[in-house]
């Protein structure tokens, strides 16, 4: 916890290396204070076949999510730090957006959750 998945058009990865955007997402993302830095996630699905509006050549979406004990402040800061940094990092890109979203704490499962030997229901157990 928490996850980013990077959307982008193919293209963007001709400008940038994966580890380049996975590290300005990361770097940020750390930076907030809001996670253990060994807790952040990230991934990156480019897309070979895509359609934009006429004139527009490439995107990049983020997709963020996070554990609901975050408010609304921390989040919206968090998805407008990290467009500005990546904006810096693809500065002619034609759509570049960020969205947080909660997990729920109660629909949440993971690993550790299911361990019998955690009794205190810890989701990092183990890790």
């Amino acid at each position: 916890m928490p996850h980013f998945i990077i959307d982008c058009s193919q293209d963007i990865l001709q400008q940038r290396i994966p580890d380049e955007l996975m590290d300005a997402v990361y770097g940020v993302a750390g930076a907030t204070g809001l996670f253990a830095p060994n807790d952040i996630k990230i991934r990156i699905q480019p897309y070979q076949y895509y359609r934009l509006r006429e004139g527009k050549k490439n995107f990049l979406h983020v997709f963020g999510y996070i554990m609901q004990e975050r408010n609304t402040e921390q989040k919206a800061s968090l998805s407008k730090q990290i467009s500005i940094r990546l904006s810096e990092l693809l500065p002619d890109i034609s759509f570049l957006s960020v969205n947080i979203s909660d997990f729920e704490a109660a629909t949440y499962s993971n690993k550790a959750l299911i361990n019998p030997e955690n009794i205190n229901k810890d989701r990092h157990f183990g890790l």
